[in-house]
Order: structure tokens, then sequence, then C-alpha cells
């Protein structure tokens, strides 16, 4: 039961103060309310952010005659650019256009001056990039440099556009957003400062304001069925680069007492199960520190053991020593004045691999407890590696000569500002990009820009395999043959969601295909696009939805945006076999079953599809392949096997054949060039039931080099 309490009785005098009383806090209130309306800052657009896509945005704005604010989180300019990554991911250099190309121009132009040559002169750094030259003489573009060089440039594009930076403000997700008739109106952050505009940019790695306004998104990865992807979902037996347990001499046993599952797990590998391949889950790929570390004796301070050092953690890289890993140095990649960009590399390096998946909707003070240990792990890293006398003699030698630069992140203990965020929200917009547009399966629509570099996911989990060893699952690098084209559709949202925002670096993508989109010279590109359509969107009085796109392209093109790509690829489309031009019933090593480990490759001419896999010369019959389908009618089929030759390939295959009288086994010499089109060899003629699955397996057992796989062709014998 409720209780009423009696209200005392007041006489007339009190009534008439307690009426004025109650009047005042209401005029008050009402004063206090209004004031914080006339104080809210007006902007023709307000950039939540201030990564390379933010800044960008900004200049672009300001250039097309638009009042503008960057307002954000951020203490230090340019995100993960000025943060550490300055071995630039670029891909095919010649896509990069716009204001992205000006600001590795205004880098070149940096390190013209003598005086930005402290360490080492430009002659003892030489010319190495990242495939190509880092310094590009003949185009005026440097992409290797150091932190400190690039936000410089980011503040010099301030200073000169007469940018307002507002600095180590943060939105109030829960209730700082106004909307008014499908539109933000305003955004107020924790201090109470409000920032009106009629266009918004979030140019966040976390998509904070895009969520607080309501549009969707997306955490983790979709199944590979979503959008009938190939490279998305778990990807249990896809093994790439060198981030996996496989490159060892040897298995690696998660348990605290080796081959004991009673003793318990390590640190670091994860006790669940990692998932069927192809499913969707909720885990993102790994984030780690871009650290800038210095073998200069002069500018070096020495690795220091940090505050919550715990050796345990790192038990399984002891493990790893153990079984024969010599790598740790792979990704120590040089930028000028005896500096490197040290990336992961291994099975156990720098990612810190299944500690970020609250991060992407964590708290603010959650998400600073997620970066304080990833800081911790990763800095344990460094001086376990350079003082626990477990560690290999000659590693710990070689580790003690680096260190930090004491000329980098000077406020910041010499240790980056800014986490790799690798992956956290991805919008889903008006158009999703995947796979398919990126391997140029289906025509983008209205580009507002272009890529070009492999699909890369980093590892999302550290598991255990049913044999009891330890292994990481979700590495994935796959060419995109060439630049793609990214739709104007990606960077806004549903209509019906928001009008006026756009969003530049968690763009609408699938997990897969953002695996590429998420370089930050594409970051840049898409933010000067997206301030771009804004300000024709406030020109028109439009919903930036309707934004005409010939008007947009051709502003575009006006300024330096590289929106479709005319020149040759390493795999043109001539070399690139559709399923959809082949005759029968045909299965992509893409839609096969694979047993152990095979990784994906692109390197030869000619293949189906987006390219093939292979075994990397396991030989441990440890690896099969299975293409299996259900063929429309019964009868009798050739059977083909796809495949690219190469000297290096086994010349003693196993394909076995299974069809309506049984099995049949035929051994392929892959060394030899197949001679149907350079791409089928006949496995032979053979009788199939419609009732039962016909299939053809792929085996690695006691073969004398690389095994590859690429499809399988049934095609009817009339």
């Amino acid at each position: 039961m409720t209780r009423l309490l009696s209200r005392p009785r007041l006489s007339v005098l009190g009534r008439l103060r307690f009426h004025l009383l109650v009047f005042f806090v209401a005029t008050t209130a009402v004063s206090q309310c209004s004031a914080a309306d006339t104080a809210s800052e007006q902007y023709d657009i307000v950039v939540y952010g201030g990564t390379s896509a933010g800044v960008i945005a900004a200049v672009q704005a300001k250039k097309m005659g638009k009042s503008v604010v960057i307002v954000g989180p951020d203490k230090h300019l340019g995100g993960l650019t000025s943060g550490g990554l300055g071995w630039t991911d670029t891909g095919n250099k010649s896509v990069i256009g716009g204001l992205s190309r000006d600001f590795y121009h205004r880098i070149w132009k940096a390190y013209e001056r003598p005086e930005s040559w402290v360490q080492q002169t430009r002659q003892q750094y030489g010319n190495k990039g990242q495939g190509t030259r880092a310094i590009d003489g003949k185009n005026r573009t440097m992409w290797i440099f150091e932190p400190h060089v690039a936000e410089q440039v980011y503040e010099d594009y301030i200073r000169e556009f007469e940018i307002p930076v507002v600095r180590d403000e943060y939105l109030d997700r829960e209730s700082g957003v106004t909307m008014k008739e499908g539109r933000i109106a305003a955004i107020r952050m924790l201090t109470g400062k409000t920032y009106a505009g009629k266009m918004f940019i979030d140019a966040t790695y976390e998509g904070d304001l895009m969520a607080a306004a309501g549009v969707s998104y997306h955490v983790g990865r979709e199944s590979g069925s979503t959008y009938g992807e190939s490279w998305n979902g778990v990807q249990t037996g896809v093994l790439h680069h060198s981030h996996h347990f496989g490159i060892l001499k040897k298995p690696v046993s998660p348990y605290v007492v080796a081959d004991d599952p009673s003793s318990g797990v390590l640190p670091r590998v994860s006790p669940d199960p990692p998932g069927e391949k192809g499913a969707g889950d909720h885990r993102i790929q790994a984030y780690c520190f871009r650290m800038c570390l210095t073998n200069d004796p002069s500018n070096r301070i020495p690795f220091a053991k940090p505050e919550g050092y715990d050796p345990s953690q790192y038990e399984l890289l002891v493990r790893i020593y153990e079984a024969g890993f010599n790598q740790t140095f792979g990704k120590f990649d040089p930028i000028p004045n005896h500096k490197t960009d040290t990336n992961n590399h291994g099975p156990m390096s720098t990612d810190n691999i299944g500690f970020n998946y609250e991060y992407p909707v964590a708290s603010y003070e959650k998400r600073r407890e997620i970066i304080k240990e990833h800081e911790t792990y990763q800095k344990g890293w460094l001086y376990f590696i350079a003082n626990d006398p477990r560690v290999p003699e000659q590693t710990q030698t070689e580790m003690r000569k680096w260190g930090l630069p004491k000329d980098e992140f000077v406020d910041n203990g010499n240790w980056s500002h800014q986490l790799y965020i690798r992956e956290a929200r991805r919008m889903v917009g008006k158009f999703v990009m995947t796979e398919h547009e990126l391997l140029k399966r289906r025509d983008t629509p209205e580009s507002v820009g272009m890529g070009s570099y492999t699909m890369d996911s980093h590892n999302v989990q550290r598991y255990i395999t049913p044999e009891g060893h330890v292994q990481n699952e979700g590495d994935i690098g796959v060419s995109t043959n060439g630049p793609y084209e990214i739709a104007y559709g990606s960077l806004v949202p549903q209509k019906q969601e928001c009008e006026n925002l756009l969003v530049p670096v968690c763009v609408s993508s699938s997990h897969i295909a953002f695996g590429s989109i998420r370089m930050e010279p594409v970051f840049m590109i898409l933010g000067q696009s997206s301030a771009t359509a804004a300000v024709i969107a406030i020109d028109k009085k439009i919903a930036v939805q309707d934004v005409p796109y010939d008007q947009l392209r051709d502003r575009l093109q006006a300024d330096g945006q590289v929106l479709h790509y005319a020149g040759s690829t390493s795999h043109s489309a001539r070399e690139r076999v559709y399923l959809k031009d082949l005759k029968g019933t045909v299965i992509d090593d893409s839609k096969a079953q694979l047993t152990g480990s095979w990784r994906p490759s692109t390197s030869s001419s000619k293949f189906v599809e987006h390219g093939y896999v292979h075994d990397d010369n396991a030989a441990d019959g440890k690896a099969s392949i299975a293409f299996v389908t259900t063929l429309p009618k019964a009868g009798e089929y050739e059977v083909r096997l796809a495949y690219p030759a190469n000297s290096n390939r086994a010349s003693n295959v196993k394909v076995t054949v299974d069809h309506a009288d049984g099995s049949t086994t035929v051994s392929v010499n892959q060394k030899k060039n197949p001679p149907i089109e350079s791409l089928f060899l006949s496995l032979g003629k053979f009788r199939f039931d419609a009732t039962r699955n016909a299939s053809v397996r792929i085996d690695n057992d006691g073969t004398n080099g690389h095994v590859v796989a690429d499809a399988v062709q049934w095609l009817p014998v009339r």
C-alpha cells in the first residue's frame, strides 16, 4: 500500500512566499536552459574526432567556404597517422589523391629540410618503403615518416586554415545528441559545452556520435552467409602471413603443465571453442600500439618494467621460442632518424589478441582500462624479451639495443597516445561495402574515392585446437587484385535514421571489406569526400542521402580525388576467370571444405574468382580440401581441376573423385601447366547420381612440393 504524506498548512504570507519561490526556481531554470541554447556554438559543419579523417574533413569544409569546428576527445591531432603508424599502408599510391596526397606531399616538404635529419642523414636512411620507395621525388611525396612530423603537418593545416579545435572533450553518449525531425541539431559534451551545426561528421575510430544519434551499426564479424562472402566470419584453418603457430617447428601446448588439461590454461589463451567456420561472432581483430622505437644510443630510453608487470603473462612466449621462433624483429620497419614503426609479427607479438571485444561500445572508463591493459601488456612484452633469462640470448641481446625515442610523444612518457583501433563499430548505412565490391565481382555505385590495400584482418582469437595445441584465428590477407571504388552510400546512414550525418571512418562495410578500407590514406580520402557532400547538402538544403552524385563527383574530381582507376593491375580482369563465365557446375575454393592449414594467394597470373589456396608445402597429411556439390541431374560428367602451375608445386598430388561407381584417385603433377586454357586439367569422365553429393578431395599426404587448389568443374557429357 502507498502511503501519502500530509502537506503542512501555510499562512497567507507563507503561501505567497511559497509561490514566489516556485516562480523564481522555474524562471531561473528556463533562463538557464535558454542560456545553454544561446551558448551553443554555431557552425555549418561540426566534426567530432581529431583523427586524420577529421582534420582533412575540416580543411575541405574551410576550402569550400563553410565554418567548421573539430571537437572531440583527442589531445593530439591525426589519430594513428601521428600516433606511430609511419610505415604507411598505401597499396596502390596512384589512387591516393586530393588532400590525402597533399598530406604526403607536405611530409615530403618537411624532410626536404636538412634540419629534419637529426640522428641520421637522408643518404643513411635510404629509400625503403612498403613495396615502393619511401621518398618519391618525382611526385614530391613521402610515405614513411616520424610521428612528430605527421602531427606537425596536421597542426599546420589547423593554423593555415584557421580551424577551431576543441580538445579533450567527450560526447555525452547517453543524452548529448539533440535530434529534430530526423537531423542532429546539436551535440553536448560531458563538460556541458554544446555545438550546433547544419551538418555533422563522425570521424572517430569508435563511431560514438553515429551510435548516439541512433544510427544502425554492427560490431564483430558477420557470418559468411550475411553478405554471401568467403572471407567473413570464423576462419579456422586459414593461416596467413607469419602470425600463427604453424610456422613453428613443433606444436605448442596451451596448458600450464604441458599436455595436461587438468593443470589449467596458460594466460593469453582462450578456453572457449573458436566457433564454426564461416559463422558470425562478437569478436574483432586485435589492437596494439604501433610502437616508435630507436636503436640510437643518444636518443634511446631503455625499456622499463611497467607497473603491473607479470612475467607469467608471457609463459606462452617462452614456449614459442622453445619451438624455434626467431622472427621477433620481423616488423621493426625503418622510418627516418634510426627509428621504427614496429608492428605485430609472429604467433605472440604486440597484438593483444582477445582483450578488446568490449571496447567498441564500452564506457569511457572501461575503454581507459582496456587501453591501459594493452599498454601494460605491450610494455611488458618488450621488458620480458629484454630481461627474462628464458629468452634466447641472441634475441635478448638484440632487444636491449632498442628503446623508446626521447623526442617522440614527449608529453606521454614517450609512448604513443593512440591505440590502434583496427575495428570497432561499423555503420549499416545506405550501402554496405563487401568483398564483392572490393574484388570487383559487382559494380560499386557512386564512387567517392578508392582503396587498394589487401583485405587485411589481424587475428581475433587464440584458441585450443581439437589436437590440444595453441592456434591463432582470424588473420586474413586477401589481395583485392588492384584498386577498387568506395560507394558514397557507405558514408551516409539510412535516410530514416539521420539526414545530416556522414561517417568517413566507421564506414558501412562488412568486417572483411573494412579490413582493406581501414587504411589511414583512405580515411583521409573519405574525410574530404564527406565534407564535400556536407557542403553540397547545406547549399541545396537537402539530406546527405539526396546529394546529386554528378555534382559531388565533379567537385571531388576538381579537387584531385581519384574516383576510377584506368591503370593496369598485377592481376587484370582478363587473368581472372569468373564463375559466371564457366559452363557446368563449378565450385570455387572459397566454397570448399578445408581441413588443416591452407593459405590464400593471388601470386599466379590466372585463377578462378578471387584467387586460390595452398598448403605452404607442409606435406604432413593434415591438410585436405573437399569440393562438394549436388549436380542438377544424374548422368556422365567430365570432372576438371583448376590449379595454377609453378615449379615449386608438388608433382604427386592425390585427387580423389567420389562418383556413383565408387572413388577414383588421380595423381596430378602441379608443376605442369593445365592443358585446358592454362587453367583446368581433366580428371576423367565419371557417372554421378542426382541423389547424393558429388565430391572431389585433395590431400597433401607425402607430397613433394606446394599443393594448390583453385576450383573444380563438372561438365555434363552430351
